[in-house]
């Protein structure tokens, strides 16, 4: 949302949308004292080139630019005795929530926040970081079998929806190369609304799916027509780490008085392969701790990759799993990643898997995250992350209990035909509507 009166014409949108986003939706329009910020021909966001990842928001000093909240229709559809309303928390929300509340940053509240989600009355909180997992078992499979097959490559990741609405509006000709999965956010909403509504013996038109997510572009996401089925979105409500602030505060609770509390299941175990998605360079990791063993039947010798990790937006490694070499890279930032797919337009064909996050640092830097922070405030939510994948005991997502249950249960099997169905999904060119 735009707020025109609030605008000081400092121009830190429109350098970060050009500069480090490449994406220049907006700038500058007329001259003089009618000078104002807007799009071409100011003809609004929705029909610009913007890929809604909300960094401008996060840069804008005055509250000119905000996210659209929607914590009244949360709240509104918790009042509702007729709903049931569930709710689900993105990796980077628990290590940064925190310091919406005064705590330093980096510190993890999951429990905490798990607590405060139920006090607010929602019937079940869920982990994301669940199908952070069940996106690394789509994901790996996928890749595994375009190489055993001569697929595209190199596969793109495709969780960070304004990397696909970016490639979508500037580079439709790689729309092959992305990975077909759909978002863990989306994964969770569709599993939702199909699983566990059936085994909880829900009608799935009653259930109202919330997400605490560290981005905007999650509520662009949530309502992209191709996510649903039975005029049904998989998420109905997307919220960002913002606006959990502003709901929890809405409701008197203040999170420093929380005792913690688990998640509930069959959608809360998750390994620390799943929570490192919130960090660039984590959701490669992730893949290749299990890439390696859905190829060689073992685990890796060391689950860490130093290589992958840190704030540096564009890393690039070569490993070598049963006797095949890849080359993977990992760039935040879609300035980074323009160069990248300009590096391979002009012939680069070495590089097997790309990893992209929209944002700087990834997942920890979004557009919802807490206004106000500096660089190192990211720094120490990544370090959280890799904290607990330091601390805690199982680190690759296929040793997720419940994941292999729900495999064994419902899904089939990576790439199967439910699979497809549920986690799977398409995308659409937008270069030919600008």
């Amino acid at each position: 949302m735009r707020d025109a009166d609030k605008c000081i014409l400092c121009g830190r949108c429109v350098r970060m949308c050009e500069e480090v986003q490449s994406v220049a939706a907006i700038d500058f329009i007329n001259r003089g004292s009618k000078t104002f910020i807007g799009t071409a021909f100011d003809q609004g966001l929705n029909i610009s080139s913007c890929i809604n990842c909300g960094q401008c928001a996060v840069v804008c000093p005055t509250g000119a630019l905000t996210e659209r909240s929607e914590v009244d229709e949360v709240l509104a559809a918790i009042a509702d005795p007729e709903k049931f309303v569930v709710v689900q928390h993105a990796p980077a929300v628990s290590v940064t929530l925190a310091e919406e509340f005064g705590m330093k940053p980096g510190s993890d509240i999951d429990g905490k926040m798990v607590a405060a989600l139920r006090r607010v009355g929602f019937d079940r909180v869920f982990d994301t970081s669940f199908t952070a997992d069940l996106t690394i078992m789509e994901e790996g499979s996928e890749l595994v079998h375009r190489i055993k097959t001569g697929g595209v490559l190199p596969m793109f990741t495709s969780c960070s929806p304004g990397w696909i609405k970016f490639v979508e509006t500037f580079y439709p000709e790689f729309m092959p190369n992305l990975s077909t999965c759909k978002s863990p956010q989306q994964m969770l909403g569709a599993l939702i609304k199909t699983f566990f509504a059936e085994k909880q013996g829900i009608d799935p038109a009653k259930i109202v799916s919330v997400s605490i997510m560290p981005c905007t572009a999650k509520k662009f996401e949530a309502r992209r027509g191709e996510l649903g089925r039975d005029r049904m979105q998989d998420v109905d409500y997307a919220l960002t780490t913002r606006e959990l602030g502003a709901l929890l505060r809405r409701c008197g609770i203040n999170l420093k008085n929380v005792e913690a509390e688990a998640a509930d299941t069959p959608f809360g175990e998750r390994t620390t392969a799943g929570k490192i998605f919130g960090a660039s360079g984590g959701v490669m990791e992730a893949a290749v701790r299990s890439a390696h063993y859905l190829l060689t039947g073992k685990e890796m010798d060391d689950l860490k990759i130093p290589a992958l990790r840190g704030t540096k937006e564009h890393k690039e490694i070569e490993v070598e799993v049963a006797g095949v070499k890849l080359t993977l890279a990992v760039v935040s930032g879609l300035s980074n990643a323009r160069a990248l797919l300009e590096e391979i337009k002009a012939g680069r064909k070495d590089i097997h898997f790309i990893e992209v996050m929209t944002c700087p640092g990834g997942c920890v830097g979004g557009g919802g995250q807490p206004i106000g922070v500096d660089r190192e405030a990211i720094k120490e939510r990544m370090k959280a992350l890799y904290a607990i994948d330091r601390d805690e005991i199982v680190k690759v997502s296929h040793a997720n209990t419940w994941v292999k249950r729900l495999y064994d249960e419902f899904l089939g099997e990576p790439l199967g035909h439910k699979s497809h169905e549920l986690l799977h999904t398409h995308y659409a060119r937008r270069d030919v509507l600008r």
